[in-house]
């Protein structure tokens, strides 16, 4: 019984570790803009695209070995899929931003940029799926009866990583303080002599950044891509981001790893088909309980 529970809480760790990365960008964004940037999801899958790409190119074409292609992946990722989000804040989100546009027309835009993300993936590469190679040998432990990969232990302890990492730059440097200014009062900054747009931007690159971190553990992990890949786990990861209080970080984070861990519980009592059924009432309870969020605070706005 302890063996199938631990055993759990570890898969429950690796799938979490997924929706709480790409929750971090949700609840950045918000943070600095109040914005739900919707095309999240779909930043992520090109993430895992450009991961797929790199990887392909380096070991096919260099003859570089696999960890090689692996340390060279992951930063190269990262920064293109950092490029992608920012492009998507300069060409969609900007321009209706300078013009005051309602938050209702920044939403719909939202959605349009993901599925031209999408779409665009169906066109250009068509809608087969790609299989991620191979980038280093998979060794399996089982100790006391209990059963993980090298693999499953370095996706936890990436996203681990990434959470403290990001919280030092929230935290300890003039960026962070700045993004915290902005969430705080972002007609003010800019009487202060802060370039808000330049934060704005560093926002999106992070962001997308660590979306396309999650990209190339999950193509690792499941190595299988298709264009909408990024369309259901990234409603989750924003669902994720809510329930553990939105433009938090630390509650985002743990969103991830709460939805991760109800699924996880959700398909070994019960049938796989009920897994989101009854994962999404778990959370939707925990929402009815606490509609802020678990770290979320109430806002006054003064009128």
């Amino acid at each position: 019984m302890l063996e199938i529970i631990i055993q759990n809480i570890i898969n429950a760790l690796q799938w979490g570790s997924f929706y709480a990365l790409i929750a971090l960008g949700y609840t950045m964004v918000y943070g600095v803009l109040t914005l739900i940037n919707f095309a999240h999801g779909d930043v992520f899958m090109v993430g895992a695209y450009i991961s797929f790409f790199t990887a392909t190119l380096l070991l096919s074409f260099l003859g570089v070995p696999g960890w090689v292609a692996l340390a060279l992946t992951i930063p190269i990722t990262m920064m293109l899929t950092a490029m992608v989000g920012v492009s998507l804040e300069r060409i969609a989100y900007r321009p209706l931003r300078r013009k005051g546009a309602h938050r209702l027309y920044v939403v719909i835009t939202a959605l349009m940029c993901g599925l031209i993300l999408e779409h665009a993936n169906l066109a250009i590469l068509g809608a087969s799926r790609k299989a991620f190679p191979e980038l280093i040998t998979t060794h399996v432990y089982n100790i006391g009866g209990i059963t993980f990969t090298n693999l499953k232990l370095a996706v936890i302890v990436t996203a681990i990583l990434a959470f403290f990492i990001l919280q030092w730059i929230v935290t300890k440097t003039k960026v962070g303080m700045a993004m915290r200014a902005i969430s705080y009062d972002k007609f003010a900054v800019p009487l202060m002599g802060i370039p808000i747009d330049s934060i704005i931007v560093v926002t999106f690159a992070l962001g997308s950044a660590f979306a396309g971190l999650a990209g190339i553990l999950f193509a690792m992990s499941y190595p299988i891509l298709e264009p909408y890949m990024g369309a259901l786990i990234g409603w989750k990861a924003f669902i994720a981001a809510v329930v553990g209080g939105i433009g938090d970080i630390r509650g985002a984070f743990l969103g991830g790893f709460i939805l991760g861990a109800v699924e996880i519980l959700v398909v070994a009592v019960f049938p796989s088909t009920y897994r989101d059924l009854i994962a999404f009432t778990v959370l939707l309870i925990i929402l009815s309980i606490k509609p802020t969020g678990l770290f979320g605070i109430a806002k006054t706005t003064k009128i």
